[in-house]
């Protein structure tokens, strides 16, 4: 009755309500040899409880019930189970867009806060109300700088993730916005500064940089934001593992910071969907794409909340939009808020401490590829793919191959450790690499924070 809930009886009333006096005469219109005569040719049909232990069967097989060491832009961190039950609240769950203050100041609270904590991380003035994700968020960065500096060239890090980079090439080929890379540093896997200054004219609005880049390594964004300054362009610095906001310095240095939540108590769930970011100077709010939820006064003079700025075609003239495809992962936004919410300042600060010690325990005897401090991510030179089939008989999901995205680093894979990863998952993982033979690439390098 749970998955066939008309009885017997009701279906009587319906075919008498229709003048008809069986089911076949519903179907009576089609042609006779279109009509099926026997049974679906389907398993007869289970209760409640098998069908439950048929998917927990299931469940298992897949990579649920497996260890993942996969990072490169989705984490595998831990959910607070108070989010999913905040945002599974009807007032959030059926909320759309926040235009009707009046009605919807239950979401306009969760963005205004959303917006105050992001502030607080980035070291940035003003934040907006969330766009799609990560890689779009990186590209409408971009745009931002071009409006604001009336230039039009954007030179992008090799370092930021390859896809992102991606989204920004498939942007910027319609918008007379020409994307260059530079390079990084051979053995140490940070920003090749000189090759910075060598591209970098005063024709350029952005350069986009991001830390932990897409190796894992911190970036220096002070020297970054000096030399881009130095030459009149903004400083982009994107993230992908926002877990590191809670140890690392904000990126103050820089103008724009645009980047990815998923981090933040929202599922890899196949890539989507997700909750991206963009950060600013309260200078350049005005060109912010998006919406911003401001705090206000109703009528009766008690703390009300409603849509402060809202660049977007819907709101204004579409050729004074500041863009007219992001948008607002209101819901996916809520959950990051929750996450904020629930950890705090010094417990996000000990999650991220536990990224660190997890991840360096598992480089220390490894052989890496770069020397610069990492976070929670790091290159191991080995046979991807002989490593992978490896960790699979144990179990366990192993790194990204970079020769996909880096020719120069066949021979490598990109290896996350979060809080996620039990010590002896760690030990496994080490004792599989070790007993893979490794390629002659160059000399070995390591390195810590």
């Amino acid at each position: 009755m749970r998955y066939l809930p008309k009885s017997e009886t009701e279906r009587r009333e319906m075919l008498d309500t229709l003048g008809l006096d069986s089911i076949e005469d519903l179907f009576s219109h089609l042609p006779e040899e279109a009509r099926l005569k026997r049974p679906l040719n389907i398993a007869p049909g289970k209760s409640e409880y098998e069908i439950v232990e048929y998917f927990r069967a299931r469940g298992e097989e897949t990579a649920a019930s497996y260890t993942s060491f996969l990072g490169a832009g989705v984490y595998n961190h831990y959910r607070p189970v108070l989010v999913d039950t905040v945002v599974s609240r009807g007032e959030f769950l059926t909320s759309y867009t926040p235009y009707q203050a009046e009605i919807a100041q239950g979401t306009l609270t969760t963005i205004f806060e959303f917006q105050s904590m992001l502030c607080q991380l980035t070291g940035m003035d003003v934040a907006n109300a969330s766009m799609y994700d990560g890689s779009s968020a990186v590209p409408e960065a971009a745009m931002m700088a071009v409006r604001v500096t009336h230039r039009n060239r954007v030179l992008v890090a090799k370092t930021v993730h390859p896809e992102y980079r991606e989204v920004l090439r498939t942007y910027s080929q319609h918008q007379g916005m020409p994307v260059d890379d530079f390079g990084y540093v051979d053995g140490a896997g940070s920003l090749d500064l000189a090759d910075l200054e060598s591209k970098i004219g005063n024709d350029v609005a952005a350069v986009i940089i991001q830390s932990p880049n897409f190796f894992g390594i911190v970036e220096d964004v002070k020297a970054a934001a000096e030399l881009a300054h130095k030459h009149g362009a903004l400083l982009v610095v994107a993230f992908t593992e926002a877990v590191s906001l809670g140890l690392l310095s904000p990126p103050k240095e820089a103008d724009i910071v645009a980047g990815e939540l998923q981090s933040f108590a929202i599922s890899p769930s196949y890539g989507g969907p997700y909750a991206g970011i963009i950060a600013t100077k309260e200078a350049y709010i005005r060109q912010l794409p998006g919406r911003i939820v401001g705090e206000t006064k109703d009528t009766h003079g008690n703390r009300a909340f409603c849509l402060t700025l809202a660049t977007r075609e819907q709101h204004i003239r579409r050729e004074k939009a500041t863009s007219n495809i992001c948008t607002n992962q209101a819901l996916i936004a809520l959950m990051a808020t929750v996450f904020m919410s629930v950890y705090g300042k010094e417990g996000l600060r000990e999650l991220a401490e536990q990224n660190l010690a997890k991840a360096h325990y598992l480089a220390e005897g490894l052989d890496l590829q770069f020397s610069a401090p990492f976070f929670n991510e790091f290159v191991l030179r080995t046979e991807p793919e002989a490593l992978n089939a490896e960790l699979l008989k144990h179990k366990i999901i192993g790194g990204l191959p970079l020769g996909r995205f880096y020719p120069e680093l066949e021979g490598c894979m990109l290896v996350c450790a979060t809080e996620m990863s039990k010590r002896a998952h760690l030990d496994q993982f080490k004792k599989c690499a070790e007993s893979v033979v490794q390629p002659a690439l160059v000399a070995p390098r390591g390195g810590s924070l």
